[in-house]
């Protein structure tokens, strides 16, 4: 029996999820698709110019997953470019910090009608009632308390930065 793949992490949901040459019908469009993490990957490596090890930290894979990830979706990418196919951003097996409700960066209270503890254990998520938690393998390095913060003060500055360059 196969495992079930391990939850990478996305931080940046996609507000587009289709692409398509212009001027070519969608109706015999051969279309490509792009997984939530794979397109997470590309953006932390060639839009963020993360390097692979700090790429992973935040995606919590190892950095050989990382670059399988990142090597897919960039072979589709080019794939799509040169045959001129559509791509579909959608899918994978990915959890967003927040969305389970438990604050920024997945930490902090529970919050929201029956989100509390008394609302472990309902089967929530994969597993038989261990909500939405994922377990962790050595080969993943964990950030440090320091290091997270830096990381989160690097993309708030970056945030500012784009915020900045909008109202000018």
């Amino acid at each position: 029996m196969v495992r079930p793949r391990r939850h990478r992490w996305v931080r940046h949901e996609p507000g587009v999820t289709y692409f398509k040459p212009q001027g070519v019908k969608l109706r015999g469009l051969e279309r490509i698709d792009l997984n939530i993490e794979e397109l997470e990957a590309v953006r932390l490596k060639d839009h963020q110019n993360l390097d692979q090890n700090t790429a992973a930290m935040r995606m919590k894979v190892s950095q050989p997953t990382f670059h399988r990830i990142y090597s897919d979706a960039r072979a589709k990418i080019a794939r799509a470019l040169v045959e001129g196919l559509a791509i579909k951003i959608h899918g994978g097996v990915y959890k967003m910090p927040g969305r389970d409700r438990t604050g920024p960066q997945g930490q902090g209270p529970r919050t929201g009608r029956g989100q509390g503890p008394c609302g472990r254990g309902r089967g929530v998520g994969r597993g038989q009632g261990r909500g939405f938690g994922w377990r962790r393998t050595a080969d993943v390095q964990q950030l440090t308390k320091e290091e997270e913060k830096r990381l989160l003060e690097e993309e708030r500055q970056e945030i500012e930065k784009r915020l900045k360059e909008i109202e000018e």
